[in-house]
């Protein structure tokens, strides 16, 4: 918990706790050991919940294996004819050897692939992903790519000179029904 609750818990809880054992031993009347147990019982109550909240609401931390695979675009963020024309045309796969092979596609067909190399530095608790490609790259890849993290999933995002944002997502290519 946080500091405020270390101070209430402190400074509140176990003085009244301990007043309340000193009444109720020297009078032997059920109420007050009766408050002290409800007090208590609502405190780990309300530890319990905010831990619960807590795992149920925290973003996910990534580590190097979550990165690995295979990336395509993020057709549901902003669907539509662009997006479809982006999905067909642009994916890439990060390799577990540090790799990023960034794949220029005609729907099924790879026409061309830029290598490059990818580092994933420990700074942060959850990993962030650093590429260096070789060059001439594509205008997607120049940049590292924004990683937003949700709850349960992730997903990348690259700066393009010429498209402007471009959503990546994890997953495999499959044709456009």
């Amino acid at each position: 918990m946080g500091f405020g609750f270390n101070l209430l818990v402190v400074f509140v809880f176990l003085p009244l706790t301990v007043v309340c054992l000193i009444i109720w031993l020297s009078t032997n009347k059920k109420p007050f050991i009766k408050s002290v147990a409800i007090a208590w019982a609502g405190l780990l109550g309300l530890v319990l919940l905010s831990t619960l909240a807590r795992a149920l609401t925290s973003k996910v931390i990534l580590t190097k294996d979550d990165y690995y695979g295979n990336y395509v675009i993020k057709r549901d963020y902003f669907p539509g004819k662009q997006t479809d024309w982006q999905y067909n045309s642009f994916r890439f796969e990060l390799k577990s050897n540090d790799s990023i092979y960034f794949h220029i596609t005609d729907g099924a067909k790879i026409t061309k692939t830029y290598r490059g190399v990818v580092e994933m530095p420990s700074t942060y608790r959850s990993k962030r992903l650093n590429i260096t490609m070789q060059m001439p790259t594509h205008h997607i890849v120049m940049e590292n790519p924004t990683t937003y993290r949700g709850i349960w999933s992730f997903y990348l995002v690259f700066h393009s000179s010429e498209f402007g944002n471009v959503f990546f997502e994890k997953g495999d290519w499959e044709p456009i029904p």
